[in-house]
């Protein structure tokens, strides 16, 4: 039997955990606090090994073969390098991996000098919804253009609870589901511009938009003001169809020749039982398949490729 832990006690610990139970698999969990292990208990049933991650290995435990982490923002790199350090070869970490986008680096050359797997969680990659995108998408001969929009709710977001450096990078922590999406869809930008204006008392920039072109010759244009109403959303434009995934939990699409916008029928059962896109996500990296995974490695070059020139 393979040995699983979940790291962290928190609502999305939570998620994980109701997902490897239905899996059928044992595991266990490590979290720092008695309060965050009493909820968790009683949500899932399950107890928690309370005194944190760096407690908990102190007591030499074996090594398990695959790790979950799913921690506040600031604790996701140490954790992913204290695991790495200790040994563990498979690690899957909450998005986007790190709170400040320079402590990726030094997870990326422990997961290769560990020769370890270390992948992100983009849950919208296995969204009921995206996988019937992609259907269409491929009988459509691929994606033509696209575009996206990331806008953040910055009235609200203000108001959250969270730290001032969780707020100052709110476009890593949150924004990048939508970009990653977008680009996992419509290809790798070759050519991108960028633009920004204004800022917020939390963040800087806030409007954002931009264009270019992907190495699947997919041209694309983006944009977001979180200054102002707006929403997440994605739209592919094949030789055939524009499809709407806006909401991203939906499929609508528009036929060529016609104005009408139509839903398209998907089988979500497992994004309505589970949070969406977490059941297939956690399957795929505990049976070792990552095709549809976000490594370390593409993290990586998202952020120096797409996520920095994004919010430069």
């Amino acid at each position: 039997m393979k040995k699983i832990w979940l790291i962290g006690a928190g609502g999305i610990a939570e998620e994980y955990a109701k997902v490897l139970k239905a899996l059928g698999k044992d595991f266990i969990v490590i979290g720092r606090g008695e309060k965050s292990a009493s909820v968790f208990k009683e949500h899932v049933g399950e107890t928690v090994i309370t005194g944190g991650l760096t407690k908990f290995l102190s007591s030499s435990p074996t090594v398990a073969d695959y790790a979950i982490i799913a921690t506040p923002l600031c604790e996701l790199a140490s954790n992913t390098k204290e695991l790495l350090k200790y040994g563990v070869k498979n690690v899957f970490c909450e998005k986007p991996g790190f709170l400040f986008p320079d402590e990726l680096n030094d997870v990326v050359v422990m997961a290769k000098q560990k020769e370890a797997n270390v992948f992100y969680a983009y849950n919208r990659r296995y969204f009921a919804s995206v996988l019937k995108a992609q259907e269409i998408i491929a009988e459509d001969g691929g994606v033509k253009s696209f575009n996206f929009e990331f806008t953040e709710w910055g009235h609200v977001i203000e108001k959250s609870g969270h730290s001032a450096e969780d707020l100052s990078n709110w476009f890593y922590a949150n924004s990048s589901h939508v970009v990653d999406l977008a680009f996992f869809l419509g290809g790798t930008p070759t050519q991108m511009n960028c633009v920004t204006a204004g800022e917020l008392t939390w963040h800087k920039p806030a409007v954002f938009a931009g264009s270019g072109i992907t190495d699947k010759g997919a041209l694309f244009n983006y944009a977001a003001n979180w200054a102002a109403p707006g929403r997440w959303g994605v739209e592919v434009l094949t030789s055939k169809h524009r499809l709407y995934l806006r909401p991203m939990e939906k499929l609508q699409i528009q036929e060529i020749g016609s104005v009408a916008i139509n839903p398209v029928e998907i089988d979500d059962h497992l994004d309505v039982e589970f949070k969406p896109g977490f059941y297939l996500e956690t399957k795929a990296f505990l049976e070792g398949d990552n095709s549809r995974l976000c490594s370390v490695e593409e993290q990586k070059e998202h952020v120096e490729k797409v996520y920095k020139k994004i919010m430069a």
